[in-house]
């Protein structure tokens, strides 16, 4: 796979963009009840599609460095992010809005049961518990916010400038 100069840049923004949301506010983005606004971005990858999947993985893995839960946060929250970003990606990216809505129900079940499974874990709290206050938090941030914010950025340029170009190039030998 390879990408261009613009996937590039999308992706490092967006990775940027997410490890700086999850720092600034690590307040309300790490532990059990959390509220990660930058999760508010996932729903972009829909539009911006693999490199966005990747950049908002790659944020993830950079921000959770500095959440002190350790390697199991640091990677098992990037892997979240990326199964949920490319399954939303992948359901979403030609459907309808209720397909797009529904494809960011699917990106909040996904962090769910991954991070809060193992935040249960990590953090010495029941299963149920934990699931709760993740569930609370992703519905907050993908569903309320991020989906409005990806629908809104459909009807601009950006959209346009990214509609059908969500696959990496491939090269041809």
């Amino acid at each position: 796979m390879k990408l261009n100069a613009k996937q590039l840049a999308v992706m490092a923004i967006l990775a940027a963009l997410y490890a700086v949301g999850v720092i600034f506010l690590a307040g309300i983005s790490f532990y059990a009840a959390q509220v990660r606004i930058a999760d508010a971005m996932l729903p972009l990858s829909m539009i911006f599609g693999l490199p966005g999947a990747f950049g908002l993985s790659l944020g993830c893995l950079v921000s959770n460095v500095f959440g002190g839960l350790g390697p199991i946060d640091i990677f098992g929250g990037a892997a979240a992010n990326l199964v949920a970003c490319v399954l939303a990606w992948y359901i979403g990216r030609n459907g309808t809005r209720t397909r797009r809505f529904a494809a960011t129900l699917v990106q909040t079940a996904v962090i769910t049961l991954i991070v809060g499974s193992y935040l249960s874990f990590l953090l010495g709290i029941t299963l149920n518990v934990s699931l709760l206050f993740v569930l609370v938090g992703e519905v907050i941030a993908v569903n309320l916010l991020g989906f409005p914010i990806q629908e809104a950025l459909r009807k601009t340029s950006i959209f346009s400038r990214f509609a059908g170009n969500s696959q990496p190039q491939r090269k041809m030998d």
